[in-house]
Parts: C-alpha cells; structure tokens; sequence
C-alpha cells in the first residue's frame, strides 16, 4: 500500500476494485437468498421481531452495494489518477465500506453464535408450537411455514462464506483508503512528490485541453 506509484499502482488499484466488485455482488446475492429462504419467515412472527438476524443481514446486503460502489470509484481512479475528486470518493466510500463490512463481520458472528448456542431457536420463532419450543434440530415435527428440518444447516451454510466475505471486504477497502490518502499525500504513506506529479499533470491536462487556462501563479502574457 505505501508503495503505490504511478506505473504500477493503477493496475493493482483496477484489480482491487474488479475484486470489490465480485465479492460484493457475491455478499448480496447471499444475503439475498438468506433473506429469501430464511429471514422472511421469521422475521415478524407473531409481532415479534428477530433483531439480531434481520440486522445482520440487512447490514451484509448493504455492505455488498457499497463495496460495488467503492469497487467502482477505484477503477475510475485507476484510469483517472489526476483527478482529486475521486480521490476523496475513493477515501470517503472505501472508509464508510470498511466500517459496514467490519459492522457486518461483526453482526453475522453474533448470529451465528447466538444460533449454535441456541440450537436454533430463534429460527423456530415463526412455528406453532403445541406445548412448548423446540429448537431446528429436534426431531420433533412443527408447523412451521418452511421446512424445519434444513434451515439450521442452511442459515449456518450461508452465513459462514458471508462473514469470510465481509472480512474480505474490509481488507480491500482497508487497501483503497490508504491509496487514498497516498494520492492525497495525507498519512504515514503520504508522498508528497506523487501528489505534486500528479497535480502537475492534471493542470497541464486542463491546459491542453483550454488553451486560454492560466494555472495559478502565473499570468498570461499578451
């Protein structure tokens, strides 16, 4: 990270974000199916509402559109590396990315916990019951809207590679904020000289492309 340059630095830049957007398109496209084939079962039974696994998955289908965002503004400074404005997308989204996708780490851990210690209870919630509770992997048959017999294998199955993702997420985006702040000249990797290169080729790229543009200091001389 500290040793981006120009020659090399665009591509690794590309790469890190084509890879965004797969693992992000990835982590949405699971949380789809979790909310699809799980979560819209249980997550109003009876006016209750089952916090920890509709937050969680809200917070991975979210961080997955981000990181197609932040994806996104990384090719376009890969290709546009003089521009300062996406320079701060890329800081601005590549930050608010890596705290969604730790957040969502986090949270998926929580349900996954909460899950295994619970044997599956709060999966169950949206079943009648007859005498009392039982948990998804009791051998007891329930009422249950979906096939009860699966959805603990299959929550755990799905939430396991998307906390993997949510880890890969932060890291690249980890990655992408601190190019940020090299290409800014900001922070312990800052190198001013790249800053100054570079806004030296965007005010000469302003001047071929206006020929009346004065850069500052300078005057023209009729």
């Amino acid at each position: 990270m500290c040793g981006f340059d120009k020659e090399t630095g665009p591509g690794w830049l590309m790469k890190k974000g084509f890879t965004l957007i797969l693992v992000g398109h990835i982590n949405f496209i699971l949380g789809a199916i979790v909310h699809g084939s799980i979560l819209r079962h249980i997550s109003k039974p009876n006016d209750q509402i089952t916090t920890e696994f509709t937050a969680a998955n809200i917070i991975s289908v979210t961080s997955g559109l981000l990181s197609i965002a932040t994806g996104i503004i990384a090719i376009l400074v890969s290709r546009n590396l003089p521009v300062w404005k996406l320079h701060i997308g890329l800081l601005i989204s590549s930050f608010l990315n890596a705290l969604l996708s730790a957040a969502c780490g986090v949270g998926l851990l929580l349900a996954i916990s909460l899950t295994i210690t619970n044997e599956g209870r709060g999966l169950m919630m949206g079943c009648n019951f007859t005498d009392q509770p039982i948990n998804a992997r009791s051998p007891v048959n329930a009422d249950c809207p979906f096939d009860n017999t699966r959805i603990y294998d299959t929550a755990l199955s799905l939430w396991f590679p998307c906390v993997l993702l949510a880890g890969l997420e932060t890291g690249l985006s980890i990655w992408c904020f601190v190019v940020g702040l090299v290409l800014r000249g900001l922070g312990p990797c800052s190198h001013a000289y790249l800053k100054e290169q570079l806004e030296e080729e965007a005010l000469t790229n302003r001047a071929a492309a206006d020929p009346e543009y004065s850069p500052p200091g300078q005057s023209l001389i009729g």
